[in-house]
């Protein structure tokens, strides 16, 4: 499929995804979601692919939703634009990839939304982070009041939401919102080298570690601690386990095969 409002680029195992239309602040229109939903599909079945960036063009992550398309919406065509967008950062989340977001600009509605979706969220120093979506009469509805109150707890999801602020990048990692802050100049640099820092460990255990923690943290403590030790079991029977003990044993660089 050729993009027209994405790009996106694979260089030795790791794909980076950029929203590119700038002039829009790279808001969420129905052309960007389709695209993004074909282009994770690819992700998620590509077996080369160990790992993800995604971030915008230019000053914006994503700044909100097309506030056109939004002004055009009923209760039906609502709720179904809500689940179509709600489903795309579903498959971000659970595509079998570590998904780093590097945050570069206003990642506002939607843009924050997609943020929470991603595994691990690295901001620039000059990122704004926030869930507006009352100010416009309406609620966070691609996972905002879900994915907030799992990551923040219920009293920072709720200021955040029925505040409707914009918060900086000190402050969005004060509160546990993303996980470190960079210059603006280094957040790709530095968010690629936290990707390939992943992609050297074991590919079958970090897939197994992402259905852990994301199925994990929806369940009651005793199952998920069951759902940890099938994993854990699945894993038991891999070349990739016999090559990780052996290399440490032989004090070496082990030589994962994904088996």
């Amino acid at each position: 499929m050729a993009y027209k409002t994405i790009l996106m680029e694979v260089k030795d195992g790791l794909a980076r995804v950029t929203i590119n239309q700038p002039r829009k602040l790279n808001s969420l229109d129905k052309n960007v979601i389709d695209e993004l939903y074909d282009a994770f599909n690819q992700i998620k079945k590509d077996t080369q692919i160990g790992a993800v960036v995604i971030t915008g063009a230019e000053k914006a992550f994503v700044a909100g939703a097309d506030i056109k398309e939004l002004s055009q919406l009923n209760p039906q065509t609502g709720k179904e634009k809500m689940l179509r967008g709600q489903g795309l950062f579903t498959l971000i989340e659970t595509c079998g990839k570590p998904v780093i977001a590097a945050i570069n600009g206003f990642a506002l509605g939607g843009g924050c939304e997609m943020a929470l979706a991603c595994t691990i969220r690295l901001a620039s120093e000059k990122a704004k982070l926030g869930q507006p979506e009352v100010s416009l009469g309406v609620i966070p509805g691609y996972g905002g009041t879900q994915r907030l109150v799992r990551l923040l707890g219920k009293g920072r999801a709720m200021e955040l939401v029925l505040t409707a602020d914009i918060i900086d990048a000190a402050e969005a990692d004060r509160i546990g919102l993303v996980n470190k802050v960079y210059p603006a100049d280094q957040l790709l640099a530095e968010a690629e080298k936290l990707a390939r820092k992943i992609m050297s460990k074991g590919p079958l255990a970090i897939k197994a570690s992402l259905e852990a923690i994301n199925r994990g943290s929806d369940l009651p403590l005793e199952q998920g601690l069951e759902l940890e030790a099938q994993l854990f079991a699945d894993l038991c029977g891999t070349a990739d386990m016999k090559e990780g003990l052996q290399a440490f044993l032989e004090k070496r660089k082990p030589n994962f095969k994904g088996k």
